[in-house]
């Protein structure tokens, strides 16, 4: 049904809390038919969880109501023949509030989040809760076959339908770095309980150019995440063209500039990948910064031979040198001036002091990051 342009001389209050999937579905819904929506989080007005419950008999949320008509929960919404509503639109359009109708929070309105940063705050969550039963201590090895079988899991799948419905235009550079890094570790893990682990080059190219989410109406696979939005539409490995044409219209979604920071937060899902962490939009260049950090003090990382005057990186430095500077000075400045104070740091600053340093660069372990 196409959004009614009009003014409306009704109210649609939606009771919900933020963490749920299916609150943010009928908020969703209720929206497309252009309806405008007073969401109150019981949570926070938690005075009105009686009288809602007292309503409707029901201590579930989301409850909705149209002016002082129950319609139920989002299964109840979903479910309603299109006649019926059309009947809403309508009432909502054509009739005043009724003294009836139920409360709302006594400061007003309530407040309506954004549902692109409730439903990334959501999701970081929900990965936090597999991530505590699932994965090592060290954030290096996955449990797959025991997430399969987890019912948080299945609750993911569901949330991760939700994706499409977020509005992506609202999301700032901190809300797109935490939301797309989330979304793509969260992604490759997905992939690999639903598909399993790619096994050599061929593979590991389909399973980053073809497993994907749609994301606010428009299709982001694991290379689009990674190349296209955090490296600032940036070809990748093996790539020819960028991943946006000028004409896609996920290159509004894109960052202006590549971030290189993000390389020590994506997990590809192979041992010699960053340990996986969940970020958030507040505090995510010091969050981003410490995880570099920590790749760094690895020997896995950056490796100082002060003896032979060389240093060994991660091919991750090698893949994306053009984010870390064009030379290998520049980008040997860039990882000197991104390490924790520490005696490689001392024997890095002592190479480049002298003028000459050669690179090199380690074996990537590929081995799955399953702990079978």
């Amino acid at each position: 049904m196409a959004k009614t342009e009009v003014s409306f001389k009704g109210r649609v209050t939606v009771y919900s809390v933020i963490g749920c999937p299916h609150c943010i579905q009928a908020k969703s819904s209720l929206k497309e038919l252009g309806l405008p929506v007073c969401d109150v989080d019981i949570n926070q007005h938690s005075e009105l969880r009686d009288e809602v419950k007292k309503r409707t008999g029901r201590s579930t949320v989301p409850q909705i109501f149209v002016n002082n008509v129950h319609v139920g929960g989002n299964e109840d919404l979903q479910n309603l023949a299109p006649e019926e509503l059309q009947r809403l639109v309508e009432m909502v359009r054509d009739q005043p509030v009724p003294e009836d109708a139920p409360g709302l929070p006594v400061q007003g309105l309530g407040s309506t989040e954004s549902e692109a940063s409730e439903l990334s705050e959501i999701l970081r969550n929900l990965i936090l809760k597999l991530f505590a039963n699932h994965l090592s201590s060290d954030g290096k090895s996955v449990d797959y076959k025991a997430m399969s079988r987890s019912p948080s899991f299945e609750q993911y799948c569901d949330l991760a339908v939700q994706l499409q419905r977020v509005e992506l235009d609202s999301l700032s550079r901190e809300d797109k770095l935490a939301f797309f890094i989330n979304v793509y570790n969260a992604l490759v893990i997905h992939g690999n309980v639903s598909l399993g682990f790619p096994k050599n080059l061929w593979q590991r190219y389909r399973f980053f150019n073809y497993v994907s989410y749609l994301i606010g109406g428009e299709v982001f696979t694991l290379q689009d995440i990674e190349n296209g939005v955090l490296r600032g539409n940036r070809k990748g490995m093996a790539q020819i063209l960028k991943p946006f044409s000028k004409s896609d219209p996920r290159l509004k979604v894109a960052l202006p500039q590549p971030e290189p920071l993000i390389h020590f937060a994506l997990n590809c899902g192979a041992r010699g990948c960053p340990p996986i962490k969940t970020y958030t939009a507040q505090g995510i260049d010091s969050q981003l910064r410490t995880a570099a950090e920590a790749f760094l003090e690895n020997d896995d990382g950056c490796l100082v031979d002060a003896g032979q005057g060389e240093v060994k990186l991660s091919q991750i430095f090698k893949w994306y040198k053009a984010d870390f500077g064009d030379t290998d000075e520049k980008m040997l400045h860039w990882i000197l001036n991104h390490m924790g104070d520490s005696s490689k740091k001392d024997s890095l600053q002592n190479l480049l002091s002298s003028g000459s340093v050669k690179v090199s660069y380690l074996p990537y372990d590929w081995t799955p990051n399953s702990t079978d």
